[in-house]
């Protein structure tokens, strides 16, 4: 997969893994090394246990907002920048044995980067701006072990919003509130935000926060998950 950044993206079919015996598995995973999600995301920790995988959940210590400015200060694109910032969230888990998974999306539409709405009254304005238009997410994941990354990867999934009204606007303000200000476009796509949308083109994890079946074909190519 290449990346409008040329950024390097590193495939699966890269790495080649031993077989282990089934004694070595618990379920579909491999029992070592364990996985470490480098996030305090629920959804995505949601997304890895719904795959059936065991996560110990390590939040990362990165100040995202100061990483993005230098990023875009040093003219790097949006998947540059989302791949930095999945493997600073990775890298700042210090574990020697552990699979690290570092995550990060940007939101862009027609060249404006967008962050994640501080309050309501941004959060309208984020949706007034997308209303009507198509805009991408740069999804991220990075996954460090013994202090670098072994691999990395991108997915653009392409959301078209509908044309909706001020009335539809307010009503699904008033009906998500706050549960809106942890995503970045200022909806849950999961949730009554699928409404505001007229066309979603790509992985449904992916455009949740996680490049979930590129991940999981990492996995099973480095043997933490039965083939």
């Amino acid at each position: 997969m290449n990346t409008s950044d040329s950024s390097p993206v590193l495939q699966p079919s890269q790495y080649s893994a031993p077989e282990y015996s089934m004694s070595q598995y618990s379920g579909l995973q491999r029992l070592h090394p364990p996985l470490i999600l480098a996030s305090s995301s629920a959804i995505r920790l949601a997304l890895l246990q719904g795959a059936g995988l065991s996560v110990e959940v390590r939040p990362a210590s990165v100040d995202e907002d100061h990483a993005k400015r230098t990023a875009r200060g040093a003219g790097h694109g949006p998947d540059t920048t989302a791949l930095l910032l999945a493997g600073l969230k990775a890298a700042s888990v210090g574990d020697a044995d552990a699979i690290v998974i570092g995550a990060d999306q940007l939101l862009v539409c027609d060249d404006m980067w967008f962050d994640k709405p501080p309050d309501l009254a941004a959060a309208r304005d984020h949706l007034l701006a997308l209303r009507g238009r198509t805009h991408v997410l740069h999804t991220a994941v990075s996954v460090h072990q013994a202090g670098r990354m072994i691999w990395q990867h991108v997915s653009r999934p392409r959301l078209t919003m509908l044309a909706f009204s001020d009335q539809k606007l307010d009503a699904y303000l008033a009906l998500e509130a706050e549960k809106i200000l942890c995503s970045v476009g200022a909806y849950r796509l999961e949730g009554p935000g699928l409404q505001l949308f007229a066309q979603v083109e790509g992985e449904h994890a992916a455009i949740l926060g996680l490049p979930l079946l590129a991940l999981l074909d990492f996995l099973r190519g480095q043997g933490l998950l039965l083939r």
